[in-house]
């Protein structure tokens, strides 16, 4: 039976999904707070990882020892590297990449983790199957997009490295934690999708944006979230 741990960086990107938690259960750990129950008779573990790979990839690891969840959902905001995501779309990851690694003075790509035999960590296909019938059914008016989510310890706020990174990684979003998630998730062999509703456009206007729209688009994401866990 399938076991879903849902991460989100942000309060904001949980309050909603842990105020539905049936039979709640709340484990602590590492500073974070792991909230086990019932949402829309799924078995699921929610928690508010923290901002940051780092804080990510730990909460990762724990819902796989302690928890023994069986997929991982990441769901939160995003700035938009695509034209066709717009404030308020959703972005299915088809996969995601560390745009802040680099090793290219010893021969690597950019992005490229030394001694790993993958270059971007693939989502699951059937999690990406029916998180694209969750947003038809929860989201109906809502556009949604598969792509690629790029991650970094770094807000993108500056249009010459928004450009950079749809140049050399081809990204279609960018945040601060689905490509450490995506990396722990792979690492233990565990299905993932991360889902990421567009907050801001990674641009010069981000700053203004993302204050005004983030809270819509985590509620977006929470009924996408309580809409695909109930298909798992």
């Amino acid at each position: 039976m399938a076991k879903i741990g849902i991460i989100g960086a942000m309060e904001l990107e949980v309050e909603t999904l842990k105020n539905r938690l049936e039979g709640e259960k709340i484990t602590k750990k590492t500073g974070m707070e792991f909230h086990e129950g019932k949402l829309n008779g799924a078995d699921v573990v929610v928690v508010r990882c923290g901002i940051g790979k780092v804080n990510a990839a730990l909460c990762v690891q724990i819902l796989v020892d302690i928890f023994d969840v069986t997929h991982i959902i990441n769901t939160g905001v995003a700035g938009s590297l695509n034209a066709k995501l717009d404030i308020g779309d959703i972005l299915i990851s088809k996969d995601a990449v560390h745009h802040d690694m680099d090793v290219t003075p010893l021969g690597y790509k950019p992005g490229q983790v030394p001694q790993l035999d993958v270059f971007s960590f693939a989502a699951d296909d059937e999690m990406i199957k029916l998180a694209t019938e969750a947003v038809a059914k929860a989201c109906p008016d809502v556009h949604s997009a598969i792509g690629r989510v790029v991650s970094g310890d770094q807000f993108i706020s500056d249009k010459a490295v928004k450009d950079k990174l749809i140049n050399t990684f081809a990204g279609d979003c960018a945040e601060m934690e689905g490509a450490s998630i995506a990396h722990g998730a792979y690492l233990n062999n565990v299905p993932f999708v991360i889902l990421r509703a567009i907050s801001d456009k990674a641009d010069d206007s981000a700053q203004m944006d993302y204050p005004s729209f983030e809270k819509k688009a985590a509620e977006n994401c929470a009924k996408l979230v309580e809409e695909f866990v109930s298909l798992l």
